[in-house]
């Protein structure tokens, strides 16, 4: 039995793309990361190019715009939503009953839209707030892209 060692992929590859969402301050922290066959994509959020949150108070713009944060980085690598494997979902809501059905279905609406059959696999977690006030979710992913595995 043939496998490829980690070592055979080469050195891991930084992903920014240009004109991406910014941190408020300087940090060394990475968009994501190209490592052989596997993308890690770090927490997406809705946010222009200096940090500040795009899409105040309506979830489906958020989300739309996170779904294109996650689609820059893997573009930078050379793939698609479609090599997308797992994905975690980070989301503020603070209504009760009915109003929560309704906030996530909207939010899962736009998040559709990026997947087709068969999709990853995926979670939602709703959490008290995200790292700026005005931010309602966050998506992080990983994608596998057997192409990348001998590059």
């Amino acid at each position: 039995m043939s496998t490829t060692s980690p070592t055979a992929w080469g050195p891991p590859q930084r992903l920014m793309p240009d004109n991406h969402w910014d941190w408020s301050i300087k940090v060394p922290f990475s968009q994501g990361w190209r490592c052989g066959p596997f993308i890690y994509v770090g927490g997406q959020i809705s946010a222009d190019d200096k940090g500040r949150t795009i899409g105040v108070g309506d979830i489906a713009v958020q989300t739309r715009n996170v779904f294109e944060a996650i689609k820059a980085v893997l573009a930078e690598s050379g793939a698609e939503m479609r090599h997308l494997v797992k994905f975690n979902t980070f989301y503020v809501h603070d209504g009760e009953g009915e109003e929560i059905r309704e906030y996530w279905e909207a939010m899962t609406a736009v998040r559709l839209e990026y997947f087709e059959e068969p999709g990853p696999v995926g979670t939602a977690v709703r959490v008290s707030g995200l790292a700026y006030p005005d931010l309602l979710i966050e998506v992080e992913g990983v994608a596998y892209v057997p192409e990348l595995a001998g590059t």
